[in-house]
């Protein structure tokens, strides 16, 4: 019997229902992305019908990030108190009927409420994903899994361009809300019949449980704030989602219409591009996860494949610097494409460092409060960006930002946490 013959019989007898587990995350966090995708590529439709300036489009994103920031402060201690099954569940039926509610706005107020509402409720899909990943893998498998998990959020923002415009034609923009917002009670329909912690789980094998439970046990006592407000590491990784989540939200609401206007772009146009931009995003988020656990099972560290594979994902956002002057459509793309495959490659091991550095018991809040820093730079930078493009009509200087907060978050997170390791809490 070869190797591979050995090691493919010893996988198949531990087991595989993780990763049952890895698609249900990978689903619920496509159905979070198209909900909070379509305002983006309606922005030119809605801006023509309900009147609205550039200004007035980053007050509406704004709402969003602000109410994201509470309830991902919120959401991470949710998740440590209620467990994963509960409180994925309270999540995803609350940001459903806001993203449905968005058909009754009719005014930049209405809009800015219903952005609240769903960024309140949306804000519960990570800290929850990684927690769960948190409770279902060994620390070897995670990066892969939240980069697989983290894949959903580009396939979200491909289905988005395919759906939207093509409901918008058939029905209109009311229609194209209400029908994306119900996708998430159909998944809550197959979590609640498939999911349960490890322990509890019916489905899963000894053998697999034995394999997920392999890391060094971990004390079940709650954790307080005051205690994780006193690491380093939590600041580290609330710095780096701070400087770095604002651009991923920037791709996600201004890139269509950055099409829109630099090349002329329809509605029914902007499919393609942006299917190209997230399906290498994907491909970024995946191949993110793969290239740390690659080097850890290469007899790395945690630290050096961590940081290593943030670097290189940091260096290859750069380029996103010349965007704007992108001679032809396809160049911007590509361009553009890069990025958010690099940037979702940073994504899936700045995520997997805090189920690296704290307990299984403290991840969610760790990941809640680093999401919520993330959240208040998207604020900060949303209305930013909406005066910039009001005032210069340009994109070069947020692209500019764009490709160099990566290496500036990465220093600092050197900086803070010198040497990944579990923390002694």
């Amino acid at each position: 019997m070869t190797n591979a013959d050995q090691s493919l019989q010893e996988k198949m007898k531990i087991g595989h229902y993780r990763w049952t587990v890895c698609a249900l995350l990978f689903f619920a966090t496509t159905i979070n992305y198209i909900d909070r995708q379509v305002i983006g590529i309606l922005q030119p439709v809605l801006q023509q019908e309900i009147g609205w300036s550039d200004a007035q489009y980053g007050y509406i994103v704004t709402a969003f990030q602000a109410a994201y920031a509470i309830g991902l402060l919120l959401a991470g201690r949710l998740m440590d108190v209620l467990g994963t099954k509960v409180g994925y569940s309270v999540s995803i039926v609350v940001w459903s009927i806001a993203a449905m509610a968005h058909a009754m706005a009719r005014s930049v107020s209405g809009f800015s409420v219903a952005r609240f509402a769903l960024g309140l409720g949306e804000a519960g899909n990570f800290p929850a994903a990684i927690k769960t990943v948190a409770e279902w893998f060994p620390k070897r498998e995670r990066a892969l899994a939240t980069g697989i998990f983290n894949a959903g959020s580009n396939v979200g923002a491909i289905l988005a361009p395919l759906m939207v415009p093509w409901i918008v034609i058939k029905w209109g923009w009311y229609e194209a809300f209400i029908i994306t917002g119900s996708l998430g009670f159909i998944w809550l329909i197959f979590w609640l019949i498939f999911y349960d912690t490890p322990e509890k789980s019916k489905r899963l094998k000894p053998a697999e449980l034995a394999h997920i439970r392999s890391d060094p046990a971990e004390s079940t006592e709650k954790v307080s704030w005051l205690s994780l407000s006193s690491h380093r590491q939590l600041w580290a990784f609330a710095i780096g989602k701070f400087l770095t989540d604002p651009i991923w939200w920037f791709y996600l609401y201004w890139v269509p219409t950055f099409l829109y206007r630099n090349y002329g772009l329809t509605l029914t146009q902007l499919g393609l591009p942006l299917v190209t931009i997230y399906l290498m995003a994907d491909v970024g988020s995946v191949g993110g996860g793969w290239l740390s656990s690659h080097f850890i099972k290469r007899g790395w560290s945690v630290n050096k494949g961590r940081k290593m594979a943030m670097l290189i994902c940091a260096i290859c956002v750069v380029p996103i610097v010349f965007a704007s002057q992108a001679k032809n459509l396809w160049e911007a793309v590509l361009l553009l494409g890069l990025a958010t495959a690099a940037h979702q490659g940073w994504s899936a091991n700045i995520f997997t460092t805090a189920s690296d550095m704290f307990p299984r018991k403290a991840v969610g809040s760790v990941v809640g409060f680093g999401g919520m820093a993330g959240s208040i730079g998207g604020m900060l930078f949303a209305t930013s960006a909406g005066l910039i493009l009001e005032f210069t009509k340009s994109y070069m200087s947020l692209f500019i930002i764009a490709g160099s907060v990566y290496l500036l978050a990465l220093l600092i997170y050197q900086l803070l946490v010198p040497k990944i390791e579990v923390i002694d809490i």
